[in-house]
């Protein structure tokens, strides 16, 4: 196993930025950037042997800039997702958020997590990047200090370990934004791939795209993917749901606790499988439906339905749903969970 490190250009503001590279020995590898602790990369073998990159991204930090609104590859935060009416309380006191998807609070705010540069250090095999987010830092109560470790196994696993401390209660909810297509990043749309979740209910959206409050068991609806579905299957079905999130841009509630497999996301042409385990409550699931089109890594095209986020996380809003998993962070207390994303082939 190795980690080195390789500059990557700099911001629009000239600020460098560092590209690190987890490799193991059979070649296969991850790249991760101290800008927005952001997933840059990932090629693992697919069914011949032969790498394929399957994480759309970019190749300067000025394109994660200018093209900021898809959050690909992205560590998003104080709170993944979002939050309704920009504003929640807390110990009895109000809180007011940027509104940067009007009217609701999205994955962190005008400028979440995934628009600083973070500190990193190397441990071993993994890269550890830091992060001390100022109280008041987009209207959130306490300093909070961040850690998210990332470690690519000879297994092709990416595990990624996320810590936290604040000094006051708050409100934590972090996750990985990065999109897959299991293809190849550039291959185009990932209908064909299909996907598996262990869950027996789906959080409802209203019309604003935050959840109601109501859990929807998914039987006889295009949520169930409790078996194997292909994605199109889901986001052309006719349900008012798919309707409102112009395809699947839900949250589905994870069975069971502690680090679990959650997910199984399965590519039938290049053979690639993804296992998704984690130690969080929810998997919200988007394909995409209003990426917009743009160019990516060595000139592929992105765009509509051409990847789709596995992102494990708290569930939407959930500081302003008592009925649902917390997502607040008492003071002194340790926030710790786990995503790992592991890849196989037929």
């Amino acid at each position: 196993m190795s980690v080195t490190a390789r500059p990557f250009g700099a911001t629009r503001e000239g600020t460098p930025v560092t590209l690190f590279r987890l490799e193991n020995p059979s070649g296969a590898y991850v790249q991760v950037l101290d800008y927005g602790a952001i997933l840059q990369a990932v090629a693992v073998p697919d069914r011949e042997g032969r790498l394929r990159d399957v994480c759309l991204g970019f190749d300067t930090p000025a394109e994660y800039q200018e093209k900021h609104e898809g959050y690909l590859g992205a560590l998003v935060g104080r709170c993944a997702n979002r939050i309704r009416g920009a504003r929640f309380q807390l110990g009895g006191r109000p809180h007011a958020l940027a509104a940067n998807q009007p009217p609701n609070h999205l994955h962190g705010g005008n400028r979440g997590f995934d628009q600083y540069l973070w500190d990193h250090r190397i441990e071993g095999d993994s890269l550890v990047l830091t992060r001390l987010s100022p109280a008041g830092e987009e209207g959130y109560p306490g300093a909070l200090q961040t850690q998210v470790r990332y470690t690519f196994g000879p297994d092709n696993a990416l595990l990624l370990e996320f810590q936290a401390v604040s000094d006051a209660d708050t409100v934590v909810n972090l996750t990985s934004h990065a999109y897959w297509n299991l293809n190849g990043h550039g291959a185009g749309d990932v209908g064909g791939h299909t996907l598996s979740i262990d869950a027996i209910a789906f959080t409802e959206l209203g019309e604003d795209n935050c959840p109601t409050g109501t859990l929807v068991s998914v039987v006889g609806t295009p949520f169930d993917l409790r078996s194997p579905r292909a994605l199109s299957d889901g986001w052309n079905a006719d349900h008012p749901q798919i309707r409102q999130g112009g395809g699947y841009d839900h949250n589905w509630a994870l069975r069971g606790s502690g680090l679990r497999e959650a997910a199984v996301l399965h590519a039938p042409e290049s053979g690639i499988t993804l296992a998704l385990s984690t130690t969080q409550p929810g998997l919200q699931v988007y394909t995409a439906n209003f990426l917009p089109e743009s160019t990516g890594k060595g000139g592929a095209v992105y765009g509509r339905r051409r990847g789709v986020a596995l992102e494990a996380q708290g569930f939407p809003n959930a500081v302003n749903q008592p009925e649902f998993p917390s997502t607040v962070l008492k003071a002194g207390e340790t926030y710790h969970q786990e995503i790992l994303f592991a890849f196989t082939h037929d």
